[in-house]
C-alpha cells in the first residue's frame, strides 16, 4: 500500500500523565511523583507518531476540541507535528476531552480515567472527507464517544456510518479500539468488522471479539491461540489482514491465509518508563512500513521498533524517533526469543 497519506479520526484528548509509585488500593493515598500535559487519544497519537517516523507522509485529522486552553493546546500539538488540523473543529461551550493517565513506576502499567467532554458530541456528520488526499482512515475510539457509540440512522452505531462514508470517499479503513469490558467491545466493534480493510488490536481485544479467552495472555500470550482468534475475526469481515500485538510479539494473518510472527524488542526493564501509547506507536509503525513500500513482515518489525521507542517515555509520542532510529534501537537491544527473528 505505498503512496498517499493518512486521515485520523475520532479521539483527540489532553492527557494529564501522572506517575505514581504503584497503583493504590482503595481507601489509601499515594503520592504523584511526576506530572505532564500531552496530547492523547488514538487520532492524535497515530498522527503524531506517523509524522515522527516519516515526515514525508502527509497526515490530516478529523475531530472535536473544546473552546478552552486544552483545546488550544491540542491545536499546538497538531501544528508542531505538521498535521493538517483544519477539520479538528472547535465546539463552543464544550470542554476538551481530558484523560488522567496514571503510570505505576513499579511495573510501568497504565490506568486511564477520562472526562469525555466534547468527545460525546462527535457525530458522523463531523466527518467531512471531501478534498482529503489520504488513502486510509484510522478511526477510534469506540467506548469514548456517546453519539458515535449509539445508533445512527440504519446503522447499529455511528462508527459504521463513518466507515461507510470513508469507503464511499475511496479511503481504506482501520479501527483503533481500547480495552473496555469484553461485552461492550463486542457490541460496538463487531458490527464494524464488515466495513474494515484492516484491524490492528491487542491480545485482550482480539480475545473479546473472537470470544476466545485463551488468546488474552498478556505477558504469557500464546501465539498459536492469538493466531486462531485472529483467523476467526478475519473470517467475519473483508479485512486484508488482522494484526494482534502483545508484550513479547505480534501475529499477522492475511486474507489469503498467510501468517507472520514477529517478536518484540528486548527492551531492558530500566529503559521502560511507561506503556501508555505503545499500541498507537505500534500501529503507526506498521502502516508507516507499509506506506514506505515494505511487506507485512518488515512492517511488523518497524511496528515493534516504534512501540519499543515509545516505552522510553510516559507520554504517547515523546520518545518516538524517525523509522531508521527506531530500527537501530531495535537492533541494539535485539529481538525477544521464541518467535521469528526480526531483520
Amino acid at each position: 500500500m505505498p503512496g498517499g497519506g493518512f486521515v485520523t479520526g475520532g479521539t483527540w484528548c489532553v492527557d494529564l500523565n501522572l506517575t505514581v509509585p504503584c497503583w493504590p488500593a482503595e481507601e489509601t493515598a499515594t503520592p504523584v511523583l511526576a506530572s505532564e500535559r500531552r496530547g492523547g487519544g488514538s487520532a492524535c497519537n497515530f498522527a503524531a507518531n506517523l509524522r515522527r517516523l516519516d515526515r514525508g507522509i502527509p497526515v490530516a485529522t478529523i475531530g472535536l476540541r473544546g473552546d478552552d486552553a486544552d483545546g488550544a493546546f491540542l491545536a499546538e500539538v497538531a501544528a508542531a507535528h505538521g498535521i493538517d488540523a483544519a477539520r479538528l473543529r472547535v465546539a463552543p461551550g464544550l470542554a476538551t476531552h481530558r484523560t488522567m493517565a496514571f503510570t505505576a513506576r513499579d511495573n510501568a502499567r497504565r490506568t486511564h480515567l477520562f472526562e469525555a467532554g466534547v468527545a460525546d458530541a462527535l457525530t458522523p456528520d463531523h466527518f467531512d472527507l471531501a478534498g482529503l488526499a489520504g488513502r486510509m482512515l484510522h478511526l477510534g475510539l469506540p467506548g469514548t464517544h456517546a453519539r458515535l457509540d449509539g445508533p445512527w440512522g440504519r446503522d447499529a452505531n455511528g462508527w459504521i456510518a463513518v466507515l461507510r462514508r470513508a469507503r464511499a470517499a475511496g479511503l481504506t479503513t482501520n479501527m483503533e479500539v481500547m480495552t473496555i469490558p469484553p461485552g461492550d467491545l463486542r457490541r460496538l466493534v463487531a458490527p464494524c468488522l464488515p466495513h474494515l480493510d484492516h484491524l490492528v488490536v491487542n491480545d485482550r481485544e482480539i480475545a473479546a471479539l473472537a470470544g476466545r479467552d485463551g488468546a488474552a495472555g498478556g505477558d504469557a500470550a500464546d501465539p498459536a491461540a492469538v493466531e486462531d482468534a485472529a483467523r476467526a475475526v478475519l473470517a467475519r469481515g473483508p479485512m486484508r489482514f488482522v494484526v494482534v500485538h502483545f508484550p513479547h510479539g505480534a501475529v499477522a494473518v492475511e486474507r489469503g491465509g498467510a501468517a507472520h510472527r514477529q517478536p518484540s524488542v528486548a527492551m531492558p526493564a530500566g529503559a521502560i518508563r511507561g506503556t501508555n501509547g505503545a499500541g498507537d506507536a505500534f500501529a503507526a509503525g506498521l502502516f508507516c512500513g507499509l506506506a514506505r513500500g515494505g511487506g507485512l513482515p518488515g512492517a511488523l518489525a518497524l511496528a515493534h521498533a516504534a512501540a519499543a521507542a515509545s516505552l522510553r517515555a510516559v507520554g504517547t509520542y515523546d520518545a518516538v524517533e524517525d523509522a531508521e532510529a527506531c530500527l537501530a534501537l531495535a537492533r541494539r537491544h535485539g529481538w525477544r526469543d521464541g518467535m521469528a527473528a526480526g531483520p
